[in-house]
């Protein structure tokens, strides 16, 4: 039996979509899952042993033509789409995959065999995603896999030494984020930073080459810049991995290096300021969500947006350092 899923989403859904690839092959035992993914999730995916292979989609290279006559030419039996978007309807319905599951919100979903309600009701997005699995007659709960996975190899988990740190000596901050409004303030990163050094704290930057800018500033702003490590868009996505996995504990918006570090089971903050925990995207386990409740203009939107809709940006102006500090030793 042939599986593909596809999850062309962002880094973070990818993630969190790995136990029900776990699940899959818990529920089917000897079929053959392929995944269609975006160009990091070679990299998400490397050594995952309930992979078969990734078939990545790069708008750039691969046309939506050519991967339905990819699809076709696999002669797929089974598709599950977790992603919501029109394109990924029409790809599978087109590649003449005779069963197909996705969710009921989904664009285009009458073109899915079976389909799945999508609520965003506090339900972790895991448990959505593994609720696509209900509708196999060989499904049963203990069968699932609950937890995000990520795999690296014995040398891979040394990445980190690279960079002159010690295990779990270090906290992490991840202060970037695609959404400017999902981004804690410069003011909140600079004093926490300054409050954790003066705790004896070491403080290790992480994120992409674009959130370089920002993690200047926020750098710029601390009382002593020089006791900051900063690796932002200085490691490759597997770098990273390691030096999450490794670390004393990860402050982040609510972004990807979140569920990275759910899966290495470090201990998370999660500052949420336009997006809600109902929407399911808060740590799985080994994490605690600080935010500003009772806002009637929270949530603004599924992602955030480029500029405060309100214009007051009470969501993340109003959360102070020491609410984050208290809630990381609350966790760890």
């Amino acid at each position: 039996m042939k599986i593909v899923v596809w999850q062309t989403a962002f880094l973070g859904d990818l993630i969190l979509t790995t136990p029900l690839f776990h699940s899959i092959k818990n529920i089917f035992p000897e079929s053959d899952l392929h995944v269609i993914t975006k160009p990091f999730g070679e990299d998400v995916l490397k050594n995952n042993p309930y992979v078969d292979s990734v078939i990545v989609y790069d708008k750039k290279d691969l046309s939506n033509i050519r991967l339905i006559k990819k699809l076709r030419e696999e002669k797929f039996d089974i598709a599950v789409s977790p992603h919501r978007s029109h394109r990924a309807s029409y790809s599978l319905f087109l590649s003449n995959i005779p069963f197909r599951v996705g969710f009921d919100k989904a664009g285009f979903s009458f073109l899915y065999t079976k389909t799945v309600p999508h609520r965003f009701d506090g339900t972790h997005e895991i448990n959505r995603n593994l609720s696509l699995l209900s509708v196999f007659p060989e499904y049963t709960e203990n069968k699932l896999h609950t937890d995000p996975e990520i795999f690296l190899t014995k040398e891979e988990e040394k990445f980190f030494e690279r960079f002159s740190l010690e295990k779990k000596k270090y906290i992490l901050v991840a202060a970037g984020s695609k959404w400017e409004t999902k981004r804690w303030t410069v003011k909140g990163f600079s004093q926490l930073i300054d409050i954790l050094s003066e705790r004896g704290e070491e403080i290790v930057l992480i994120g992409s080459k674009e959130d370089r800018q920002y993690t200047d500033i926020i750098i710029k702003n601390t009382k002593a810049p020089d006791r900051v490590i900063d690796l932002t868009g200085k490691t490759s996505l597997r770098e990273s991995f390691s030096i999450i996995k490794n670390a004393k504990a990860l402050i982040s918006n609510d972004s990807a290096p979140v569920h990275m570090a759910v899966a290495f089971d470090v201990p998370v903050v999660d500052i949420y300021g336009p997006t809600v925990a109902d929407f399911g995207f808060y740590p799985y386990k080994n994490g605690v969500v600080v935010e500003i409740k009772g806002l009637e203009c929270r949530p603004c939107g599924l992602h955030g947006h480029k500029k405060c809709p309100t214009g007051t940006f009470e969501c993340m102006e109003n959360i102070t350092p020491d609410m984050v500090v208290k809630a990381l030793y609350e966790v760890i």
